[in-house]
């Protein structure tokens, strides 16, 4: 028998232009990028996002998460995870094999939100690092921007679908992510779908057998670098309950704190100290592990827990993320109320009800 090759590919392109006709998304698309600050800011804006994309019923294209260069998200978290919540994309993928057909060069918008008083020109989609080059590495240029003053919750959504419809405005390309800093606390349960991948476990288990013999541990963050110190000089004279990432301390119905004090945002060595004692005594677990921007306090750690024996461990890794993960399994943790670090941490914690707890906090 014969092949008509020829007829053979013309088939096969048939059947791949309907597979990508059925895999257009006719509610559109959105993306945005992660460019506000470091991994616990960008998971933060990264939940909000994914929230406001299943609100406004577009599929999200998963932006890739931001250092020196893109790291695509499945990297780091498995993509599969997220479908459990909403209909989800990789950006690199959208970009190779739909953006031709949904959203080719010459017909690409940028999106910023700016005050009404204030004109498109300010609209900058790649200007300044990262932004730049985070749409560069997607290949993405624009041919012109919009402008919205339009908020992300719920009682917005009929406007977007109104003045940004799907069929003129396949995909909402944001400058930003459109969330709130710190996240609202009902986005926070979406933690759970965020699934580590496995090379991240991989390196994980690795660790815990490398550093503790896979033996429990005591995970802590410490934030005491110098611009830290700086930020929370003056934090008690704002007498609130909203600074940074603290709500998700003051949002706990056990919290009996006023607002945030010096000693919750900057923790004096003493107290850093005082704590993990109290916490290596109650559970017994003699193996600690810190993540911190700046001081490990190995040898103080030491000197101090000298009669409970304690081993410290501190990797530095050159990817943070990594640090996230060791302290997300860690069998008890204690972090930084202020910090969105710590929270990455806490939240991924609180989906397997592992025990967690702030500097600063009674304990």
């Amino acid at each position: 028998m014969k092949f008509d090759l020829f007829g053979v590919a013309i088939f096969i392109s048939f059947i791949l232009h309907i597979r990508t006709e059925e895999d257009i998304d006719p509610n559109g698309y959105i993306i945005f990028c992660l460019c506000m600050g470091r991994f616990g800011n960008q998971a933060e804006h990264f939940l909000g996002g994914l929230a406001f994309a299943k609100s406004i019923n577009r599929t999200l294209i998963v932006p890739p998460w931001r250092t020196y260069k893109n790291i695509p998200y499945s990297e780091w978290f498995q993509i599969e995870s997220l479908r459990a919540y909403h209909r989800v994309v990789d950006a690199e993928d959208f970009m190779k094999n739909l953006a031709p057909k949904v959203w080719p060069p010459e017909s690409r918008i940028g999106f910023c939100w700016l005050s009404a008083d204030r004109p498109k020109s300010e609209c900058q989609m790649k200007e300044g690092n990262p932004f730049g080059a985070f749409w560069n590495e997607l290949n993405v240029s624009f041919t012109d921007t919009a402008t919205y003053q339009l908020g992300y919750d719920e009682y917005s959504t009929e406007q977007w679908h109104r003045l940004f419809p799907a069929d003129k405005y396949p995909v909402l390309a944001l400058k930003g992510a459109p969330a709130s800093f710190p996240m609202l606390a009902e986005h926070r349960h979406l933690q759970k779908y965020m699934t580590w991948s496995d090379r991240i476990l991989n390196e994980v288990r690795h660790n815990q057998k490398t550093l503790f013999n896979n033996e429990p541990y005591i995970g802590i963050h410490l934030r005491n670098d110098i611009d830290w110190k700086n930020s929370c000089k003056d934090v008690e004279s704002y007498k609130t309950r909203s600074y940074m990432a603290s709500p998700q301390c003051f949002d706990l119905p056990s919290s009996t704190q006023t607002y945030v004090t010096h000693k919750i945002c900057y923790p004096s060595d003493d107290e850093i100290l005082r704590l993990l004692k109290n916490v290596v005594l109650r559970t017994r677990i003699h193996n600690i592990y810190v993540a911190t921007d700046k001081r490990p306090m190995i040898n103080e750690i030491e000197e101090y827990l000298a009669a409970q024996r304690v081993k410290v461990k501190h990797l530095d890794p050159w990817l943070p993320v990594m640090d996230v993960a060791m302290l997300a399994h860690a069998d008890y943790f204690i972090g930084n109320c202020v910090s969105s670090f710590t929270s990455a941490v806490k939240r991924a914690r609180d989906v397997h009800d592992l025990p967690s707890s702030f500097w600063g906090f009674s304990n």
